[in-house]
């Protein structure tokens, strides 16, 4: 099958987790109606984001939000990648990605592999690393569609992982994050672009949609890009469901006009894994 439809959910996000995973999972259902495959949820999809959030909202997994994500990935029978939640494992808290099938079994758990810490004197000062721990290992779940490798928000600066990821053969690299309002009109899109025409793949940003009265302000703006660097479809700042039609075939010949894989000179460098993917 050389096109299937993806749904970006940009959700609009609460302090009440009850709320949050109804409203995602209606417009999870309202994706499925337009004929999506594959639908992506934002960061912290079911809670606020913040370090004095994390330990509040965090679930073990299996839980109450993944339970919801089984649930609609089956009854929807979509590819449902579960944006993220504040995990707890053993007394350490993670940024978790999970992803389920149409038959609403798990196919990937991703923890969020670069911690966001940063300081920008007088704009932002964030530190992840405070209350999470960071996960260790790649992420792929296979569809009939194509390989898809999953990152969380800061993982898209790497582009490392994405090399990997491509190399592995994903043709589709999602990553549900939250930019905020200094680096989201700098990176956001940039970074999105750059993995896409670097890797010669489709990618995909989901983020909460803007809540100005939020203690920490997203950007908002999920965007598909294609392999030709161009956005093919992007959401403002509020609460939407954006689609793009993953062409596999358009991909290909891109690949084929400009077909960087076989150029690359892997006797002069070479990007590995030192960890197994996931």
């Amino acid at each position: 099958m050389s096109k299937f439809r993806l749904a970006v959910v940009q959700l609009q996000v609460t302090g009440v987790k009850s709320d949050n995973l109804v409203r995602a999972r209606r417009l999870v259902k309202e994706a499925a109606s337009q004929g999506s495959q594959v639908v992506l949820l934002p960061e912290c999809f079911n809670s606020p984001y913040g370090t004095s959030f994390f330990s509040q909202y965090a679930e073990r997994i299996p839980g109450e939000s993944t339970q919801m994500l089984s649930e609609a990935a089956k009854e929807h029978q979509v590819y449902l990648v579960g944006g993220s939640i504040p995990e707890e494992d053993g007394g350490k808290l993670y940024n978790s990605c999970t992803v389920f099938g149409p038959d609403g079994e798990l196919l990937v758990k991703h923890r969020k592999v670069h911690l966001f810490d940063i300081n920008v004197p007088g704009k932002i000062c964030f530190q992840e690393s405070e209350t999470l721990s960071p996960g260790n290992s790649l992420s792929i779940f296979e569809t009939p569609f194509c390989k898809v490798g999953v990152g969380i928000c800061y993982d898209m600066r790497f582009a490392e992982l994405a090399q990997l990821y491509s190399r592995r053969g994903c043709h589709l690299l999602v990553y549900p994050g939250a930019f905020n309002m200094t680096t989201g009109p700098a990176h956001w899109e940039l970074l999105q672009r750059g993995r896409a025409l670097d890797n010669q793949v489709y990618v995909a940003t989901a983020s909460p949609a803007r809540d100005e009265a939020a203690s920490y302000v997203a950007w908002g703006h999920s965007t598909v890009v294609s392999p030709w660097g161009e956005v093919i479809s992007k959401a403002g700042a509020e609460e939407a469901v954006i689609y793009a039609d993953i062409d596999l075939q358009y991909l290909s010949e891109i690949r084929q006009q400009i077909p960087i894989t076989a150029q690359r000179r892997d006797d002069i460098y070479a990007v590995t894994a030192v960890q197994e993917t996931s």
